[in-house]
């Protein structure tokens, strides 16, 4: 599955419009308008070559009234490099695992503490992104590698956690925790996962 994946990462990125937009968009959001007047094309030819950034998770985009707006999915691209990277040097092989610092540590056992009952339990969301990433995967680490589950299953997967299935389901798939294709999902290697490590 992880080669899929790189191999889905970079036939988005196969395509110089694409690569145009996303240098673009290292500027800054824009929104489709704008976006087409500086690349000479049509608004259509954004949506298309927008719906293919963001289906490979390039991209994000927000909505305001009538306009949608685009960014960049700075973490993926990164991530996704760094996955690849790591392919072609383990061939394939395990992925390497991240030690994590004296300080990095202190960190995560704060923030599950924090946010945990001690049943288990989220208590909520966290919203600052690296304490959310340490949430994530402290969940994603406890799903079956390899096992392909409906989006029932993980939903009741999810509920033992927290009620909001949907938004957690969500943020799986926006920080590469899991793949989706065809309504099934499955666990991503760990080296394509959102790293919270990396933040600042």
């Amino acid at each position: 599955m992880q080669l899929d994946k790189v191999i889905s990462y970079h036939k988005a990125l196969a395509d110089p419009t694409r690569i145009r937009l996303l240098i673009l968009l290292a500027e800054g959001e824009l929104n489709g308008q704008v976006l087409a007047e500086k690349l000479s094309v049509t608004p259509a030819t954004i949506t298309h070559h927008a719906a293919k950034l963001r289906e490979a998770s390039l991209i994000n985009e927000r909505r305001e009234k009538n306009t949608i707006y685009f960014s960049l999915n700075r973490h993926f691209i990164q991530s996704g490099a760094q996955a690849t990277l790591n392919l072609i040097e383990k061939n394939g092989g395990a992925d390497p695992v991240m030690e994590p610092t004296d300080k990095q540590k202190k960190l995560q056992d704060s923030v599950l503490r924090n946010f945990f009952t001690a049943e288990g339990q989220l208590k909520q969301v966290p919203s600052q992104l690296k304490k959310k990433l340490i949430v994530l995967s402290h969940i994603a680490q406890q799903l079956e590698k390899g096992r392909q589950y409906t989006e029932k299953e993980l939903n009741v997967f999810i509920q033992q956690f927290h009620p909001d299935f949907a938004t957690m389901r969500r943020e799986f798939i926006m920080h590469q925790f899991m793949f989706r294709e065809n309504e099934v999902y499955e666990l991503n290697p760990e080296a394509m996962w959102t790293k919270w490590e990396t933040l600042s």
